[in-house]
């Protein structure tokens, strides 16, 4: 049954650690507290019918080591026993996990929580820096990343501890302020009736841009990935996906600081993900930070606050692997999202 933590939070070792997204799930094992996480497992969520399968058949059958414990952090809000993915078909049912893979202790974490972590355990070396701006000690940051979907989360220090602020604000509304934007909003593939964030700031949002651009100029578009319409963004060989990334890096740069000023963020705003990673060139193009300090009356508040890009391909883990070994660090609740057999 769902359990409390506080001091309770510790957890036996050798601990599973898994990062499992829309796409790819990412697994890794923590020998003791004094250890980085082992050899890392990367698998498409596409090629497992279920979590388990692919817990064992990538990483349990690999290795002579049985974990205790697992961590997992997922894409979608933590919620009953059942717990399904946002853009997955995979169901995680911690009880389950007990006979099938052996665990006696699972804890599951929203996938942004463990973002979160990772701004405070990688250290500046895994960042590139967006712009102007230094960060406050233990002053309230946020981690927002466009992948599959776009994950949000906040975090703030309180009582010696880092804690995480999950959330879904990838799901909220966002709208046009240019005349510009008039002419492609009409055009872009709504949900449900409305533009949300992730109708713009994900891989597919990135398309559904494109697509919008194309249409606002009466032309035809010619990609249909988010990886073409990229690079020949970056390489300046297609107009309109020049322009689309434009507007992407636009549309990210207001939400970064509509999200900035919610949590007050002096501590700094991480962006993650491989998208972030691979537009850096157009994040420093100049109107991420001009959108993203356009906020009157709090400009200059805006102008003060950094802006990084986390490099690391594995932050997530690196979070989950830093609250794994040392839990009293950060304010995690894990009420109604721990199970022990």
């Amino acid at each position: 049954m769902p359990v409390s933590s506080d001091d309770e939070a510790v957890l036996q070792f050798p601990i599973l650690i898994g990062d499992i997204g829309g796409t790819n799930a990412r697994f890794a094992i923590v020998v003791d507290a004094n250890s980085e996480p082992g050899e890392t497992r990367i698998v498409q969520t596409a090629s497992f019918a279920s979590i388990d399968e692919a817990i064992q058949q990538a990483v349990l059958d690999h290795t002579s080591l049985r974990p205790r414990s697992a961590v997992l952090a997922v894409a979608g809000p933590v919620d009953g026993d059942e717990i399904r993915l946002t853009n997955c078909p995979w169901v995680v049912r911690p009880k389950a996990m007990f006979d099938t893979l052996g665990l006696h202790d699972v804890v599951v974490l929203n996938d942004f929580e463990a973002q979160a972590l990772a701004v405070v355990a990688l250290g500046e070396e895994h960042m590139e820096k967006i712009g102007p701006g230094e960060p406050e000690e233990n002053a309230g940051r946020v981690v927002l990343g466009p992948g599959t979907g776009l994950g949000v989360a906040g975090l703030i220090h309180a009582s010696h501890k880092w804690i995480p602020v999950p959330g879904e604000g990838g799901h909220m509304d966002i709208g046009p302020r240019t005349a510009r934007d008039r002419e492609i909003f009409p055009h872009l593939e709504a949900i449900e009736g409305r533009i949300s964030g992730e109708q713009i700031l994900c891989g597919r949002g990135l398309v559904n841009a494109y697509r919008a651009v194309a249409k606002a100029d009466g032309k035809e578009p010619r990609f249909s990935t988010p990886a073409e319409i990229t690079a020949a963004a970056l390489d300046k060989s297609d107009a309109i996906a020049v322009e689309a990334l434009e507007f992407f890096v636009t549309c990210l740069g207001r939400t970064a600081g509509d999200l900035a000023l919610v949590f007050m963020s002096r501590g700094g705003v991480y962006l993650t993900g491989g998208i972030a990673q691979k537009i850096v060139p157009a994040l420093k193009a100049g109107n991420f930070r001009a959108a993203f300090e356009d906020k009157a009356p709090h400009s200059a508040l805006m102008r003060d606050m950094p802006v990084y890009v986390i490099t690391h391909p594995l932050a997530a883990l690196n979070g989950l692997a830093a609250f794994a070994r040392t839990p009293s660090r950060f304010g995690v609740e894990t009420a109604g999202r721990r199970w022990q057999a």
